[in-house]
């Protein structure tokens, strides 16, 4: 059947900016420098003013992003990094990519995020840092999980990825850790059009040693301080994600309207659970999940009804091949577990009508009725 309501309207994105974002690309093209120019250099001061950080640092994307911030703050062979069972598999491979081993703790059943309490439970003397993940874009206790971080001698990286505009008590995601890594794959709320991504740091050291690992380890050419990698975000996604920056805030605020929406619209519901944010977080919204049961029947009966959902995420890392050498089982994290099972995450984003959320709300309400009974 044809989609009617797309999980996500990217076209949208740049229909409604195209004459910025068409001036931005003539502007670069015109400018015959194309890699680590102004429009970097503007993009990353933009950034950083945003996030409330001293320093921003483009580069090639997210992953990246997540290895030289483990990397710049001395992360290495041997060290274990606390993250949470319940994220996307690359918060995971970047540990694993400098050496270290991921150390995974479940998250609390309220918010699905990593909770202080179950970090500190985790931490042996080979802890060398935390990588809490701001997952959907909602946030935990970052204050008191940055607490027990720093009572115990251990870096904070947030992983930021799905957090663009988040907040705690009005204090930015980005700016709570030693490091912030970002995505700007296209589909995130500040989103590229290609791959991207950026670390932010209030730390001077480590900016400038991120400085040469995202350059080859080079802060002057052919000079090579580090062992560094060629991961520099270009400078026509810079300059097009300085239009879309600009419209953040707005098309963030469009998405919280859509999940006050379901929200509203999913209270009292005995069977469809709806996250609960801490009180003070501000979600960016990067998704709006809920949980079901028997979630796959009600995806294959949305899409029957042209209504696009997706599976944020169906396989836990603890579970997945890749990292079965760590011993893992089924039954290690059970919140994390039944998250996996059960989760379907609706359609969300500021190109979304009220009137087509209002479909998928009664769709999902009139499925899992029928489904139940």
């Amino acid at each position: 059947m044809l989609t009617k309501v797309p999980f996500l309207d990217l076209l949208s994105t740049y229909t409604e900016l195209k004459g910025e974002c068409d001036e931005a690309s003539l502007r670069v093209l015109g400018g015959g420098w194309y890699i680590m120019g102004r429009e970097l250099e503007a993009f990353e001061a933009e950034f950083a003013q945003y996030c409330g950080t001293t320093h921003c640092l483009g580069v090639a994307n997210g992953l990246d992003a997540l290895k030289m911030a483990l990397l710049a703050l001395g992360v290495g062979r041997g060290d274990e990094v606390i993250v949470p069972a319940n994220t996307f598999i690359a918060t995971w491979l970047a540990v694993s990519d400098v050496g270290a081993i991921p150390v995974a703790v479940d998250v609390d059943p309220q918010d699905l995020q990593m909770s202080a309490a179950g970090f500190e439970a985790a931490i042996t003397p080979k802890t060398r840092a935390v990588i809490p993940v701001h997952l959907y874009g909602h946030m935990g206790d970052l204050p008191a999980l940055v607490q027990v971080a720093r009572k115990h001698g251990i870096k904070v990286i947030e992983d930021a990825a799905q957090a663009h505009g988040s907040a705690v008590d009005g204090k930015r995601a980005g700016a709570f850790g030693d490091c912030a890594a970002f995505s700007f794959y296209p589909g995130k709320n500040l989103g590229a059009f290609g791959d991207g991504g950026a670390i932010c740091t209030n730390d001077r050291e480590v900016f400038e040693r991120i400085q040469k690992l995202r350059n080859y380890g080079s802060s002057k050419k052919y000079h090579h301080d580090l062992k560094g990698f060629n991961s520099r975000l270009d400078e026509f996604q810079a300059a097009f994600l300085r239009v879309k920056l600009k419209h953040l805030d707005e098309w963030n605020l469009r998405r919280q309207r859509l999940a006050d929406l379901y929200s509203k619209a999913f209270a009292g519901n005995p069977v469809i659970r709806c996250v609960k944010l801490r009180p003070g977080v501000q979600s960016s919204w990067h998704l709006f999940t809920v949980q079901v049961p028997r979630r796959d029947e009600v995806q294959a009966e949305l899409a029957k009804r042209g209504i696009q959902t997706l599976i944020h995420y169906p396989i836990p890392c603890h579970l997945a091949k890749a990292y079965e050498d760590l011993g893992y089982r089924q039954g290690s994290f059970p919140v994390t577990e039944e998250s996996a099972a059960t989760l379907l995450s609706l359609p969300i984003g500021p190109h979304l009508s009220e009137a087509d959320a209002r479909v998928v709300a009664a769709a999902l309400q009139e499925t899992v009725g029928s489904l139940a009974r």
